[in-house]
């Protein structure tokens, strides 16, 4: 089945509908995608890597949990399918997708579906619009980076901070200084580093194609990233779609802060969800890059609309008693495009050597 979740779209498979062994799992996706190509022509890839993913699922065996989801981002130009990191945008159709393929009975109204994510080991609960126990994506709910109004995903994530870098500041620091510029190194859910746009020689404002153009900025991001990678627990990432790379600046349009997301090399159009779940807890970090230009409500629920290219992504971030986030909750949308058959390319390099 092909989906929109959230910002982002791909295609959403039955983990018993795709090969046990790993590496025939991987070409086949290759092949399903149209990968390695830019245009990705051959296959369902939309040539971006915001629309060429997969989220494979699996009803679960674990206590209180319906169904496993684990995430795969496959390159767009590079011969590379990678579960290192998760998205919270694909995870907005998991409860839909898992519905309609009968792993979940519909309740009438709304059905929660809780979620196991297997590429971090943590939970989240979607709740899913069933009237009459069937799956509605026609609702009155707007999420900016996608046109018009769907019906309303609220996920609820638990427990994700150090997911990946198993703690939420992985190099023990709210602050570090890599190649002369000031950082956070943080992961509540999507492992980032986050730096002052000013400090990057831009304002923030950009849009993705100026940002994607400035090759001094790309070289400066990247190698900082490479240097990140290890003080967060990630080893080499020359090969990774994480750390992501969010700079951040005042926000602009009445939220707490304004992102430019590098996701890794090339500039996101909206902010993940996951990255912006860490955005906004650093945010609220004291000593963090961004604590110190966020606008910060009162209150222990904090609201925080994160501006992005596109618009904005409110997360709200509920607060422990020593003022840390325990939770944090998002508002997505999804929409079923397409179910059928998929029929994958051959390996580009088994055709190269029949040629």
């Amino acid at each position: 089945m092909w989906m929109r979740g959230g910002t982002s779209k791909g295609g959403y498979f039955l983990a018993s509908d795709l090969p046990d062994d790993v590496v025939a799992r991987d070409a086949f996706l290759l092949g399903v995608m149209g990968s390695p190509d830019p245009r990705q022509i051959d296959g369902m890839g939309g040539a971006d890597p915001l629309t060429s993913k997969v989220g494979v699922v699996a009803p679960s065996q674990r206590d209180g949990v319906d169904v496993d989801y684990l995430f795969l981002q496959v390159f767009v130009d590079q011969a590379i399918v990678t579960d290192a990191q998760n998205c919270g945008n694909i995870l907005a159709g998991i409860g839909p997708f898992a519905i309609e393929r009968g792993l979940v009975k519909a309740q009438d109204g709304e059905t929660p579906v809780t979620i196991y994510m297997e590429n971090t080991g943590q939970i989240a609960v979607a709740r899913v619009n069933t009237p009459g126990g069937i799956v509605d994506y026609v609702g009155a709910a707007r999420i900016d980076g996608v046109p018009g109004h769907s019906a309303p995903v609220p996920i609820l994530f638990k427990d994700t901070a150090g997911s990946t870098c198993g703690a939420l500041l992985p190099t023990g620091n709210a602050s570090d200084v890599i190649d002369g510029t000031e950082v956070t190194c943080i992961d509540n859910g999507m492992p980032c580093v986050i730096l002052r746009a000013s400090d990057m020689g831009i304002s923030g404002a950009e849009n993705p194609a100026e940002l994607e153009a400035n090759e001094q900025l790309r070289s400066r991001l990247e190698a900082i990233r490479l240097k990140a990678g290890p003080m967060m627990n990630l080893g080499d990432v020359s090969e990774k779609s994480v750390p992501k790379m969010t700079m951040i600046s005042a926000p602009r349009s009445g939220g707490a802060i304004s992102t430019r997301t590098f996701i890794p090399h090339r500039c996101h159009k909206t902010i993940g969800v996951l990255g912006a779940v860490s955005v906004a807890t650093a945010c609220l970090t004291s000593g963090a890059v961004g604590s110190d230009l966020a606008v910060i409500p009162d209150g222990e629920q904090k609201d925080l609309s994160i501006e992005h290219p596109t618009g904005e992504l409110t997360v709200v971030g509920y607060l422990d008693v020593h003022g840390l986030v325990a939770r944090a909750e998002v508002l997505r949308t999804a929409r079923k495009l397409m179910d059928g058959y998929v029929f994958p390319a051959p390996p580009v390099s088994a055709v190269s050597e029949a040629n």
